[in-house]
């Protein structure tokens, strides 16, 4: 059977200036890459994502992570920080941010330790140096 729908819409596109930072911060990791998914780009170590640029229908600018357990209640707390749909599900966090006056130190430490939740040990050691 052919499927005939068409893609969803990208709600993000590649030359969004959400998706541009986003992608500064993502594919210096080591083995990152992008890879488009459900009209987002997702950003992945190998096959496991560590951020995605938007969040399910949500049409404001938020940038997808997973975090720590042990900062998650702290990252609630925040009103920039929420539950996404459907990752959320999964522990994922989402981060609203704005292209021009966004907090981009915190977000790039949110996917350094979203990167770190999810890469296998030679990744983290080409990260850390070793």
């Amino acid at each position: 059977m052919i499927d005939d729908a068409p893609p969803p819409p990208m709600r993000f596109p590649m030359d969004h200036p959400l998706t541009r930072r986003v992608r500064e911060i993502c594919l210096p990791f080591p083995e990152a890459t992008e890879v488009l998914a459900h009209g987002r780009s997702t950003f992945r170590a190998g096959k496991r994502q560590f951020a995605i640029v938007g969040a399910a229908h949500d049409d404001v600018g938020a940038v997808e992570f997973i975090p720590d357990e042990l900062e998650r209640p702290a990252l609630l707390e925040r009103d920039d920080v929420f539950v996404p749909p459907y990752e959320g599900a999964y522990g994922w966090l989402a981060l609203r941010v704005e292209p021009d006056a966004g907090d981009w130190v915190l977000l790039a430490e949110l996917i350094d330790t979203s990167y770190r939740q999810i890469a296998l040990q030679r990744q983290l050691r080409a990260l850390d140096g070793g």
